[in-house]
């Protein structure tokens, strides 16, 4: 029988050399490590992993290939008030697995237990790992590299954006290779968009309580294997294609000059809280990968059941190298990190945090987009503008403040002008930039910027929880009438409010977000929690998008990239041209005018450019300030002659001027 050489302590994970593979597993408490595989009947080889340097348990595989399935067997002490939850019953997954076999289906025999460890073998239920040869032809493929201030990011799912889509290949809808053919590539160019920021495609699971309502987890985020790239979204759910298939995506996107930025969840895993399945983390090292309480229980700050002790050096190495996985094997442009405060918790959320600090010293993902999604549910979760370079940050701020003010009508200009200048009382300190300010409307958690101005309370009753999930602080206006069965003079009101809250997030700055679908006027019918709603309510539909505002979006992001105070990343300064602050007069702002109640008032940008807005309920006009201003695109026509020196500004209203 083959015997396990010790083999070498890196890399992580099981890599096939061309004449075996090297297997490797971190556990600092472990008393013994099995190596299982399998055979093609399914029968199971044990193999004790003989090599232990520090806390890396290793083997060598000669002889084993590509394809072969494998999972590890821990033993140690099953201790729970100390956190260890060792249990050799249970077969677990690597965690540094690139591809993953098998779906983690809602049985008994996925449990660990609880106060006393569960014997029940559950071989034939947990997915399988398999060693996969990493070969791939990048054919000179080049980052595009975007400046950020010159970035526009567009939100997407995977599945969602191209799942009905009639000009597809039917075989290729909801998949990664929709992302990268000619008609989504072409719609990206024409939209103007720069990156492509997918929701997660990591493996992940859908939770059990999901499961036994028959529903599943859409968005992701309850990973099980953060390596391994999800298959349900490559053509017929291939497992080991899926990662060539996402590669091909992200070729085609740069050689159209568009990024890819990767949403990731480092917070939390899919082992959920004590009473959750037992995949891998738990039953290799619970006290290592978790944040424990003293009496052995889950710090639940990520609101999923057990949050991820990154300030652990052995924790922090593997999300480092789960990071560098995506740049160097798969090319992706950077990251978006869901419930990124937990990634600074030391468990104090510290600038200096341990994985903040291995980042930024890695000549690798120190020069890739980071985005932060600054805020948690523990105890000073709540993290906006105080990430370190070179995080930009997800800005709530921006949100709520651009709803209230066109939505609410509860704010006057100068808290607007506060976040339309990229929240500088935020962001505006040591080393940042404006882009640092992550500027959205909306997202894939909450309405989208439909359901925004049709519906005053969230619908969210599909989801199986009697309508308590989701945010009830919305900050939206149906504008009379809730829902979609409205007149006629109600549409043209939420048109014009939607059209105000595209400009303000377009023209704004910092680096703009816009969710896919939003340019469609994409509704949820009031969802605003969709997260287990893989289906016709989540996926856009093609067939009847509203083209006039996709072409008024397309027409915001051409008007953004010719100002250069939008562009340039700079902070903006009194008197340096790139803006001026202008009352309904076309004079200066005054102190009672920023203090005061007032809701109209023009933005001037690099001198040429104009931005007017009257957010009052009335009709009003507004001054221009000296010059021949034309209204441009996609406020005026094209060759627009007329020369304004009064812009009679409707209620809710906003326009463009262009000065030549």
């Amino acid at each position: 029988m083959t015997q396990l050489l010790p083999g070498n302590p890196a890399p992580l994970g099981a890599s096939f050399d061309g004449k075996g593979v090297n297997f490797t597993l971190f556990s600092a408490h472990a008393q013994l490590v099995e190596l299982c595989i399998f055979d093609a009947h399914g029968q199971e080889q044990h193999f004790i992993l003989p090599g232990k340097t520090g806390d890396i348990w290793h083997g060598y595989l000669p002889d084993a290939r590509p394809g072969l399935r494998y999972g590890y067997r821990v033993h140690g002490p099953w201790d729970p008030a100390n956190g260890h939850r060792f249990n050799p019953a249970k077969m677990l997954i690597d965690p540094c697995a690139r591809a993953i076999e098998g779906d983690a289906c809602d049985d008994p025999r996925l449990y660990g237990g609880r106060e006393t460890p569960d014997s029940r073998d559950n071989r034939e239920v947990i997915p399988k790992s398999i060693v996969v040869q990493d070969r791939y032809d990048w054919e000179n493929d080049q980052h595009p590299r975007t400046p950020w201030g010159e970035t526009i990011i567009y939100e997407a799912h995977v599945r969602g954006l191209t799942r009905l889509h009639p000009g597809l290949p039917e075989h290729l809808r909801g998949t990664y290779a929709a992302l990268g053919h000619p008609v989504m590539i072409d719609y990206f160019k024409r939209l103007g968009i720069t990156a492509l920021e997918l929701m997660p495609v990591n493996r992940f699971v859908s939770e059990p309580r999901l499961q036994r309502l028959g529903l599943t987890n859409y968005w992701g985020y309850n990973p099980i294997a953060l390596y391994a790239v999800e298959p349900r979204y490559a053509i017929n759910g291939d497992i080991t294609g899926a990662a060539n298939e996402f590669r091909d995506a992200v070729k085609a996107l740069h050689a159209a000059g568009i990024e890819v930025i990767l949403d990731i969840v480092l917070n939390h895993s899919a082992e959920t809280d004590l009473d959750g399945p037992t995949f891998s983390l738990r039953g290799i090292d619970n006290r290592s990968y978790y944040w424990l309480q003293e009496n052995g229980d889950y710090h639940n700050w990520s609101g999923c059941g057990n949050t991820l002790n990154l300030s652990h050096p052995q924790v922090v190495s593997f999300a480092i190298d789960c990071l560098k996985f995506w740049v160097e094997t798969c090319h992706v442009d950077g990251f978006r990190f869901d419930l990124a405060s937990v990634m600074g918790r030391t468990p104090a959320f510290r600038q200096d945090a341990p994985l903040f600090e291995a980042i930024r010293h890695d000549p690798v993902l120190s020069g890739v987009k980071l985005i932060a999604e600054p805020w948690d549910i523990g105890p000073g979760g709540y993290q906006v503008g105080n990430f370190p370079p070179p995080f930009a940050e997800w800005n709530d701020h921006f949100r709520d403040v651009a709803r209230r003010f066109w939505l609410q009508k509860e704010l006057a200009a100068g808290e607007f002008a506060c976040r339309f200048a990229a929240s500088s009382d935020l962001f505006r300190r040591g080393e940042r930039r404006p882009s640092a300010s992550v500027n959205l409307v909306t997202a894939h958690d909450g309405f989208t910027l439909r359901d925004c101005v049709s519906f005053n309370q969230k619908h969210n009753e599909a989801n199986g929880e009697e309508n308590h999930d989701g945010t009830s602080n919305n900050y939206s206006n149906n504008h009379g009438v809730e829902g979609e069965n409205v007149s006629h003079h109600i549409r043209e009101r939420r048109r014009e409010s939607a059209h105000a809250l595209l400009t303000t997030l377009l023209l704004s700055q910092g680096t703009p977000m816009l969710l896919s679908g939003d340019e469609h006027a994409h509704t949820q019918h009031g969802n605003n929690n969709a997260y287990c709603q893989d289906n016709a309510l989540t996926w856009l539909d093609w067939e009847h998008a509203y083209i006039g505002l996709t072409e008024f979006t397309a027409a915001l992001i051409q008007i953004r990239k010719k100002i250069p105070a939008l562009i340039r990343d700079n902070w903006w300064n009194d008197q340096d041209g790139n803006v001026c602050w202008l009352n309904a007069n076309g004079q200066p702002m005054r102190l009672e005018d920023w203090q005061g109640q007032t809701r109209r008032l023009q933005i001037q940008l690099s001198d040429a450019w104009l931005i007017t807005i009257n957010a009052t309920e009335e009709v009003g006009d507004l001054v221009l300030p000296t010059g021949e201003w034309r209204a441009v695109p996609p406020f005026a026509g094209e060759d627009n002659p007329v020369i304004t020196t009064v812009w009679h500004g409707p209620a809710h209203g906003v326009c463009v001027f262009h000065r030549s």
